[in-house]
């Protein structure tokens, strides 16, 4: 069944102007909902109660405002509130052409398929396929439902798509994460290379993977249809344990060309019973008074 647009866009770049529709990439009907109730089964609805009081407060009671301090507001009427956004053009105005690849993922905010309104199909593989031979992508203003975009235009497939990025002041700069710098041993680094080479696939294949929690609430909601009980399982608690870093890269590695268990298990008991004699070492000493023993280490 063909996708059905949810709007209308008119992409312009000099006098050129390309009628499009939007369509939506995500299939809603594929969302696992559940909805609240009482327990007698009946649908519950949300309500705004105020907070002085304790009081439900109707819709056509209910004002808007902005908090420019704490506990205090600025209200507008709705003619205000309209006032405050942008007229909307649904025009889709190229500012620039700028490199695909410069732009970072995190920028992304929605996706949408651009497809050719009546009689523009000439116009919009013209511009598809000048992206595509370029590598570049259009850089463009949207104005829609009162507010406005920043998109990217690019090619994708046969067609267009059209990504609404984040503007730059909506984004928190990556300085301000903590990193604690190291350096990476030569031997490390290679051997991190060797798993990547192992495990690469040079095609982007997403139909291999599946929703896999959405897989399991499917199968007990089902199960609970059928009238059979749907319970947690306990859950397992892991041990956490100190690993060496290139005993698990050369492990790795070793997996990766076939090889069973290849972790190493004695080492590693080896290294527990070394703690085992630290710590009663240190048991006896404290028993002994000796103060300046060390402190027993503990058991990853």
């Amino acid at each position: 069944m063909p996708a059905r647009s949810i709007a209308t866009a008119t992409i312009s770049f000099g006098l050129v102007s390309i009628p499009v529709k939007l369509y939506s990439t995500v299939d809603t009907t594929a969302a696992i909902r559940f909805n609240y109730l009482s327990k007698d089964g009946s649908r519950l609805k949300q309500q705004y109660i105020r907070a002085s009081d304790g009081a439900v407060v109707e819709r056509q009671e209910r004002i808007q405002g902005y908090e420019f301090a704490k506990g205090q507001y600025i209200t507008f009427s709705e003619e205000e509130l309209k006032a405050l956004h942008v007229t909307a053009t649904n025009a889709i105005d190229i500012a620039e052409f700028i490199p695909l690849a410069q732009v970072e993922r995190l920028y992304i905010e929605k996706v949408y398929y651009l497809g050719p309104d009546k009689g523009a199909a000439r116009s919009y593989h013209l511009l598809k396929q000048a992206l595509t031979k370029t590598g570049r992508a259009a850089l463009a203003s949207y104005a829609a439902r009162g507010r406005s975009y920043l998109v990217l235009v690019r090619p994708m497939g046969e067609g267009l798509v059209m990504e609404q990025l984040k503007y730059q002041e909506e984004l928190r700069p990556f300085d301000e994460v903590p990193l604690d710098g190291v350096e990476v041993a030569a031997a490390e680094l290679e051997l991190a290379v060797q798993i990547v080479d192992q495990r690469t696939n040079e095609q982007f294949e997403p139909d291999k993977y599946t929703n896999e929690v959405r897989a399991h609430m499917l199968k007990l909601i089902e199960q609970k249809a059928q009238g059979e009980d749907v319970f947690v399982a306990p859950e397992e608690r892991t041990e956490a344990k100190i690993i060496d870093l290139m005993e698990a890269l050369r492990a790795s590695v070793s997996k990766g060309d076939g090889e069973e268990d290849a972790a190493p298990r004695k080492p590693a008991k080896r290294a527990t019973a070394k703690r085992r004699r630290s710590r009663a070492k240190a048991a006896t000493a404290e028993s002994e008074g000796d103060a300046d023993a060390p402190p027993a280490a503990a058991e990853a």
